[in-house]
């Protein structure tokens, strides 16, 4: 068990969690778990939690009868081994699950009309062919198969054994399959444009290159006294910070309980921060693509598809890991060896200035790294929670991975949608939507959220060169005015702050969202897809905290139409109070991608990122007692570098 309330369920509470369902409920082969996670308690009582008290462990399971296709979720008490609740859930689907990416694509390796229909384009051979299983988009559902577990299936073929998988597209065939009978309820055959003579290998060896060891020299990075940080249980402490780090198949790696030691004094930052939802939307509505609207959060799970990570390859240094336990479809345990990163990182200069006549002071910038690796399909997304000396956080996401292609059927053609990338052959335009979930606890968990635009003053007698520049701020009063938009015009941002906490200075004290990588959805307010998911029309939303809201395009988007089963349009509908309050916050960010030439075969990691940045929180600059370099750290004959103070630069060039 849990030595704290939000440490991850275990194998062991994995597999008496699926015990105690077969005994009391009747849950036998003929049921699937989509998931069981961790039922987090109430967040009050997680913080008046002290060291010593008694836990209670609950796990949230959701499940459904393949034969019947209803779903259920099951709340176990693990402490005293009972069903605390087992609630029928109507109208809704669970998330997809990998064993059933595995299963469909066995049953139609083995399907005699799919085999048909793949020999009559001339493929025989269906150990080269990949059969990439979609949740079919709820806005699109046939009617005659909405009350189905509804798949559909894209179609790809290596030109060899260890070939490329996404190399070849398999054109105008798609497969639509009930995914609790893995039935082939249809066949669509809309086009056959055939396999251009694409250059789309990208293993060395296929494509017979060499790489450039001999040209780069190593680069290692040693820490030869050992690593500054601390790993106690779930427990990270790391320079002034400290912080949890959890697990689970949704999200991935979750950040709990994040507070920093100002002087003696441990100040909250941040109470929980993950990945809520990431929408991918292919903006291209030809037969190949316009079911391709993916939830890579909420459809599969983000946790499901982390890989293990690898010592000088994902991460490099001195590195621990964590590993990951999840549960398969029978509920039982698995596990994701070296799942999470944590490491420290160099970071050039941290803070520096030269003084002509008292020499040079300049600090390195430390960071520790918390990172984890996902593949998703096509796209591996690869996650970095970065915490600074200075009191600052950064989120960075990199999105690297095999972009989609799709055959045009001329020598010449082109695509309005798409980017041409090979022979015959285009990348269709596509956004990839992360929305994180931000919990912030600003020095306690009563917090107002502040819009802060820059303006420039009119020219006056007072300004007379139209020099002033002037901040307004604008209160997030109630949930009526939840969804923000960014202005780059006004440079906007968002300070989190607290009002019944004020700074040496007399203001509040609060940290500020910097906003980047955010973009407007472009779609039409008409659009099944935005009334799908409206949380991506908005740069940002504020609601208030309730311990059961944790999904902003709902519980169960797979196959749902909109939102308003536990997600942001129904969040909001009562516009409750903001000020003042426990407020969260959802940051919507991501690649607007405009497909590349040179994205292509393998993609470059295009990398995005928000940051957290103290504003008032601290009296002044909290790495102002950061560490010098130790001199014989610095390079012998390459400039005095580091902090030495014995000699002072004198010259003209040092002047200016």
């Amino acid at each position: 068990m849990g030595a704290h309330p939000l440490d991850s369920l275990s194998a062991e509470e994995f597999s008496r969690t699926a015990a105690i369902l077969a005994e009391q409920k009747g849950v036998d082969a003929g049921w699937r778990y989509a998931s069981i996670i961790l039922k987090e308690p109430p967040k009050a009582e997680v913080k008046a939690w002290r060291d010593g008290d008694p836990i209670v462990r609950r796990s949230l399971s959701v499940l459904w009868k393949k034969q019947t296709n209803e779903v259920h979720e099951a709340v176990v008490d693990l402490t005293s081994g009972t069903v605390e609740s087992w609630q029928h859930i109507p109208g809704v689907t669970p998330n997809f699950t990998l064993d059933e990416y595995h299963d469909c694509d066995h049953a139609m390796k083995e399907n005699p009309e799919v085999r048909a229909a793949l020999a009559s384009r001339g493929i025989t051979d269906l150990d080269l062919v990949l059969f990439d299983v979609w949740t079919y988009g709820g806005a699109v559902i046939p009617d005659q198969w909405r009350d189905r577990r509804l798949g559909w299936v894209d179609l790809w073929r290596r030109a060899s054994k260890d070939g490329n998988p996404y190399a070849h597209p398999v054109s105008g065939l798609k497969i639509i399959v009930d995914m609790n009978t893995l039935e082939v309820l249809e066949i669509e055959d809309h086009h056959d444009y055939g396999f251009p003579e694409v250059d789309a290998e990208y293993v060395p060896e296929i494509r017979g290159i060499q790489t450039r060891e001999a040209e780069i020299k190593p680069l290692e990075i040693v820490q030869p006294e050992g690593v500054s940080f601390l790993v106690d249980g779930s427990t990270i402490s790391w320079d002034r910070w400290k912080f949890r780090v959890g697990f689970n198949y949704r999200e991935g790696p979750v950040i709990y309980q994040v507070s920093f030691d100002d002087n003696g004094t441990e100040r909250d930052i941040a109470y929980r921060m993950s990945f809520a939802e990431m929408i991918v939307p292919y903006r291209d509505s030809s037969f190949d693509h316009y079911r391709r609207t993916a939830f890579d959060i909420g459809e599969w799970g983000l946790g499901y598809m982390c890989t293990s990570l690898e010592l000088g390859c994902d991460c490099l240094g001195e590195i621990t890991y964590l590993d990951a336990t999840l549960p398969d479809t029978a509920g039982q345990p698995w596990t994701i060896k070296n799942a999470v990163c944590l490491h420290e990182e160099d970071n050039a200069v941290l803070w520096k200035h030269v003084d002509p006549d008292a020499g040079t002071e300049v600090r390195r910038q430390r960071r520790f790294v918390v990172s984890a690796h996902a593949t998703v399909a096509n796209y591996e997304y690869l996650i970095y929670w970065r915490f600074y000396q200075d009191g600052n956080i950064e989120c960075e996401v990199r999105a690297t991975g095999i972009m989609v292609s799709t055959p045009m059927e001329h020598e010449g053609d082109s695509s309005a949608t798409g980017t041409t990338i090979d022979k015959r052959t285009y990348a269709p335009f596509h956004q990839h939507f992360l929305i994180a979930r931000l919990d912030l606890d600003v020095d306690g968990g009563e917090n107002t959220v502040v819009e802060s635009d820059s303006m420039p003053a009119p020219i006056s007698d007072t300004n007379p060169f139209g020099l002033d520049l002037n901040t307004r701020a604008t209160v997030v009063e109630s949930e009526s005015q939840a969804g923000r938009v960014y202005s780059w015009e006004k440079q906007r941002t968002w300070k989190v702050q607290n009002p019944n906490k004020l700074n040496a200075w007399g203001s509040p004290v609060a940290y500020k969202i910097v906003p980047s990588a955010s973009f407007p959805s472009m779609f039409d307010e008409s659009s099944p897809i935005l009334k799908r998911n409206p949380v991506i029309g908005k740069t940002l939303w504020v609601t208030k905290h309730h311990d059961d809201q944790f999904w902003p395009a709902g519980d169960y988007p797979t196959q749902a139409v909109d939102d308003l089963h536990n997600g942001m349009s129904a969040w909001i509908a009562d516009d409750e109070n903001l000020v003042n309050e426990d407020v969260v916050l959802w940051y919507n960010f991501g690649i607007h991608h405009i497909t590349r030439v040179e994205d292509w075969p393998i993609m470059p990691a295009d990398t995005i990122s928000f940051w957290l940045k103290p504003f008032g929180f601290f009296d002044q600059n909290p790495s102002i007692d950061a560490p010098r370099t130790a001199m014989d750290h610095c390079t012998p004959g390459a400039g005095h570098g580091g902090d030495d103070h014995s000699e002072h630069d004198h010259s003209e060039h040092a002047h200016h």
